[in-house]
């Protein structure tokens, strides 16, 4: 355990608080945080999760602008919230897939990782749901699910204590989460038709 992994955990409660309210913030504080975990994961040798972090930097300021504002009949509003296309499906499972496999090859080839399976798994589930989180989707909510309950059994393996009880509570909101953004879509779609 260590002070930057400790700044890390407080500033992923952050995160995790802004998340679940849908607030935009939640990108900038998704900028601090793969800042810090590029240096914990490095440590703990995690190679996967440390790289991701390069792509979470990106997918937040893709996402930062993607929630800012859309554009619908010349009138700027916020982006809703919305299901998952039936036709994304299919292919979010086949990148996954993809990025999996070739994860896992490059840590069982080129690195010394103790957890290639493990860390391939979550890194490539993780780059779909935060493309997810980026377009609004409520679903991206069960994807991080699958994402955090695997993450608390690594993290205690590799003696990440403070990281994995993060984790562990990223599980339970990521169920309160989904509920909430459920509600928060009702509403939204309610206003829609009022308006």
């Amino acid at each position: 355990m260590s002070i930057l992994e400790l700044i890390g955990v407080v500033v992923g409660l952050i995160y995790l608080y802004l998340e679940y309210h849908a607030n935009i913030w939640l990108w900038a504080a998704n900028i601090v945080m793969p800042a810090i975990y590029i240096f914990v994961y490095h440590d703990a040798g995690f190679y996967a999760d440390m790289g991701i972090n390069i792509y979470y930097l990106i997918i937040s300021i893709y996402g930062w602008y993607k929630w800012r504002f859309v554009k619908t009949k010349r009138v700027e509003k916020e982006v809703p919230i919305t299901h998952t296309p039936i036709k994304m499906i299919l292919p979010l499972i086949v990148v996954t897939i993809a990025v999996f496999v070739a994860i896992c090859y490059v840590l069982i080839n080129f690195t010394d990782s103790t957890v290639p399976y493990g860390d391939s798994f979550t890194t490539a589930v993780s780059i779909v749901g935060m493309w997810m989180l980026a377009r609004k989707f409520v679903e991206q909510w069960l994807v991080w699910l699958v994402v955090d309950v695997v993450c608390v059994a690594l993290y205690v393996y590799k003696g990440l204590y403070p990281t994995a009880g993060l984790y562990a509570l990223y599980s339970a909101i990521a169920v309160v989460g989904y509920v909430k953004w459920l509600k928060l879509m009702k509403q939204q779609n309610e206003t829609d038709c009022i308006a």
